[in-house]
């Protein structure tokens, strides 16, 4: 796995809407490279659209926003380059039929074969695998999966896993690529206080060796700096709109989102 360097998130008056009303409005964020941003709000406030907006997945409708100084949403293919993935619902979820072991495997394959240099291509192939199995292993340290402590190892699969476990897979998937921009949705869902908490160490941990984190959660922890999304009722715009008005706020499943306002 590389070692990233961060990449700034800077948005002024964000919006994003579609057939069915505003999924978010009027937002603004200034944050550092290296920095732990946590999308605070109810589900159904529109945080995975705003998530999937400053990853380059979605097509903002209002505002400017700058990822890593790439602005969007002209440069929305140079921010999905530098901003990765971690599990998202409807997105870019876990196959629970794939051991760890295989999840590993592939994305390693894909980063090999569309994410690096072409000379990388042109090495022996036991340099390649050496290469592979590298990463999978600074990637499996930095998201914190021990492979031995997992019922059957690396066999194990995904619908075995533990809500924690399957989210270090999802982040150490994701790092692979060795992205500067991380991004995770649904971060303290069904979790445990002890599980939260380890959770929030382990995205604090990669903001604080350089990779800048993007986590959707229902509560911001401390320090984070934090982006909040209107209420999932409809009843009040996304913190942070000025404009007075009364439109709905809604948040809809990614693909609907996506149809709506232009998939990338």
């Amino acid at each position: 796995m590389d070692s990233p360097h961060g990449a700034s998130v800077t948005a002024e008056n964000l919006g994003l809407k579609g057939p069915r009303g505003w999924a978010f409005r009027g937002l603004d964020v200034d944050a550092a490279p290296g920095s732990l941003v946590a999308i605070e709000g109810p589900s159904g406030s529109g945080r995975t659209c705003l998530l999937l907006t400053l990853t380059g997945r979605m097509r903002l409708t209002e505002g400017q926003a700058k990822v890593g100084g790439l602005r969007l949403p002209r440069k929305m293919a140079a921010v999905r380059r530098i901003a990765a993935l971690g599990q998202v619902p409807g997105v870019n979820e876990l196959d629970p039929a794939f051991t760890v072991t295989e999840h590993l495997r592939e994305r390693a394959l894909l980063q090999r074969r569309f994410g690096g240099a072409l000379r990388a291509l042109l090495r022996p192939r036991a340099e390649r695998a050496a290469t592979a199995q590298e990463r999978i292993d600074a990637a499996l340290e930095a998201a914190g999966l021990d492979l031995e402590t997992l019922p059957k190892g690396g066999r194990t699969s995904v619908r075995d896993l533990e809500r924690l476990e399957a989210l270090r897979l999802s982040i150490a998937l994701a790092l692979i690529g060795g992205p500067r921009l991380l991004a995770v949705d649904d971060t303290d869902l069904k979790l445990s206080d002890a599980e939260r908490v380890a959770a929030w160490e382990l995205l604090r941990s990669l903001a604080d060796g350089g990779t800048t984190v993007l986590a959707v959660c229902s509560q911001a922890p401390a320090g984070a700096v934090t982006l909040r999304t209107g209420s999932a009722s409809g009843t009040a715009p996304a913190t942070g709109s000025t404009d007075g008005t009364d439109e709905t706020t809604t948040e809809k499943g990614p693909a609907d989102a996506f149809a709506e306002t232009g998939r990338a």
